[in-house]
């Protein structure tokens, strides 16, 4: 009888182990600071309490601080997304970024990298014409806004606004859908990390705006804040229409402009 009990036992839990997979490891938790931010976020705006056309996904415990990814996936294709806020609760500026897209990245999937100053929630606002959705994840990290950068600062700006693309794998035919990633030289300073050799506050000094185009068409834009980490890398799918290269317009908090054709034949 205690044999066949724990037989019985054994398969039942091995029947639960798809549903225990489909559970999120780190879902949102109840948030005092969010609740003190919501108002300068979204205003009087009602976020929806049915599911979101945009997933977010973060690791758990970060592996790095100051580069943690954030993945967004449409869940929902036939969502028209207007517009996607990634907020850090406990970050000292919370709204890292606000994201456009255009019709070429529906649907979207599109990872950036972030900073996370400790934990702390990570959600996204989806406006759609039919209302705001959030969804979020809480995630395990500490000291991303003060680590320090990675190389001396007079290296940084001697490669400041450098640009390069990657693209991944061949389109697929019927759909030419192709994955990219482009990444910009920038310290993107946060105002938090200190000059290693004089101990003094480094000034903030980021990228503010960014433009990514294939030919005439807009593929998203990015308003970003010191959330965003050290050179800048953003990695996204996106439907092809033929254009030979990527354009990127960016600029940063001192005024200067960066722009680069991008090549798809010379990319490496």
């Amino acid at each position: 009888m205690a044999h066949t009990f724990r037989l019985a036992t054994a398969l039942a839990l091995l029947m639960t182990v798809p549903a225990m997979a489909e559970t999120v490891e780190n879902p949102l938790v109840p948030s005092e600071t969010w609740e003190d931010l919501r108002f300068d976020v979204i205003g009087d705006t009602v976020i929806s309490d049915a599911e979101s056309p945009l997933s977010i996904d973060a690791p758990y415990r970060a592996h790095d601080a100051a580069t943690v990814p954030i993945v967004l996936t449409q869940t929902n294709l036939s969502a028209q997304i207007d517009k996607a806020t990634v907020v850090i609760d406990e970050n000292p500026a919370p709204v890292a970024a606000e994201l456009t897209f255009g019709p070429a990245m529906v649907p979207v999937d599109f990872e950036l990298r972030v900073r996370v100053n400790q934990y702390s929630n990570v959600r996204v606002l989806t406006e759609t014409p039919d209302g705001t959705f959030m969804s979020g994840r809480f995630v395990k990290a500490s000291g991303g806004c003060s680590a320090p950068a990675s190389r001396d600062p007079s290296e940084m700006m001697a490669t400041l606004g450098q640009m390069k693309l990657r693209l991944f794998g061949e389109p697929e035919i019927s759909t030419a859908r192709r994955e990219a990633q482009i990444m910009l030289r920038h310290p993107n300073y946060s105002g938090l990390q200190r000059n290693q050799v004089t101990q003094l506050f480094i000034p903030a000094h980021f990228i503010d705006h960014m433009e990514v185009w294939q030919g005439d068409e807009m593929l998203f834009t990015m308003d970003g804040g010191i959330s965003i980490s050290e050179n800048p890398a953003f990695r996204f799918s996106y439907t092809d229409n033929g254009a030979p290269a990527l354009t990127v317009k960016a600029t940063d908090t001192e005024s200067n402009v960066f722009e680069q054709s991008l090549p798809k034949d010379a990319q490496g």
